[in-house]
């Protein structure tokens, strides 16, 4: 009987995951469940045929050109691949591979949670009751808006971008999105496509963002775009926090140019600029878009299943991003 694959996992997964890499692997893994030095990874990942990561791990090209050329595939628990550097990897010939699909309803969800608590002013309200001032019911106290009375822009109608549109109908929101190509009528179902994003930013009362981080897209939403949305607009970003600049950001939001703001995302996280933390018409989450029980354990067994696709059934990735 041959040995089964010897693979590095970066972080613990969920039970069902690891009962799962304990029966069909060897694992090595570092000690504790945390992010770890990529010198630590490496020293551990000499004899390993493929690595399990998340997007606490950061493989730049030099990551990546230090690998022991036992390494064949890197199955990273995430949809994005930016913590990854793709060319690097492909000029080694490895397998990279995602988990699409599997979070795309939770995130969805989310999204929407961040939009009601930004738009019902959650985060105000929240602490009213933690720090005991809630006073008298006034007629015009602590007023939000009705999203049903507002057009939502997409920037990035894929997977999330749809579910979170179909979410968003139910609250009987009129949806617009930009994507460089129009979607299939199924995907748009509806929506109302803008061949650019300064046509979506001029109807977007609320703007979601749905896109990768790539090149074109990291500070895409500055103080220009921000300036092209209507007064009052909320902007929810559950995607990737260096699609915005900031510092505009924040400053819309001081000025009142932005209504508030719901961000499960931040660039540097979990470092971020303390100032969200302080503005009242932010309401913050700590990257929790996919952090569901039943979607974890998804994730983690996609990555698994990548990972026994190429290295005992054949070479072949369910999910391959190179």
């Amino acid at each position: 009987m041959s040995r089964p694959p010897v693979i590095l996992v970066a972080r613990t997964l969920p039970a069902p995951c690891e009962d799962r890499l304990a029966r069909d692997f060897i694992v090595h893994r570092p000690a504790g469940d945390c992010p770890h030095p990529w010198p630590e990874l490496l020293a551990i990942a000499e004899g390993c045929e493929g690595m399990l990561v998340s997007v606490s791990e950061k493989l730049d090209r030099a990551a990546i050109e230090a690998l022991p050329a036992s390494i064949r595939v890197i199955a990273t628990m995430s949809v994005g691949f930016d913590h990854i550097d793709l060319a690097a990897a492909k000029a080694r010939g490895l397998i990279v591979t995602n988990t699409p699909d599997v979070l795309t309803e939770a995130t969805a969800d989310l999204t929407l949670l961040l939009l009601l608590g930004a738009a019902r002013r959650a985060k105000e309200a929240m602490a009213l009751i933690a720090e005991d001032r809630w006073g008298a019911w006034s007629p015009t106290g602590m007023l939000g808006v009705d999203i049903g009375r507002r057009r939502m822009g997409i920037l990035g109608l894929g997977r999330i971008g749809a579910a979170v549109a179909r979410r968003a109908r139910a609250f009987g929101m009129d949806i617009h999105y930009h994507n460089r190509r129009r979607a299939e009528a199924r995907v748009e179902d509806g929506a109302t496509w803008h061949d650019t994003l300064d046509g979506l930013l001029a109807v977007s009362d609320v703007l979601v963002l749905n896109a990768a981080s790539t090149p074109e897209t990291r500070g895409i939403i500055d103080a220009r775009a921000l300036s092209l949305l209507p007064q009052g607009a909320i902007l929810v970003n559950s995607a990737r926090g260096d699609l915005v600049d900031d510092e505009a950001v924040i400053e819309a939001l001081i000025s009142g140019r932005l209504f508030a703001a719901g961000l499960d995302v931040f660039r540097g996280e979990p470092k971020l600029d303390p100032r969200y933390r302080d503005l009242p018409n932010v309401f913050a989450l700590p990257h929790v878009g996919s952090a569901t029980i039943e979607t974890r354990v998804d994730m983690g067994m996609l990555a698994i299943d990548n990972l026994a696709s190429v290295l005992s059934g054949g070479g072949k990735p369910l999910n391959p991003v190179t």
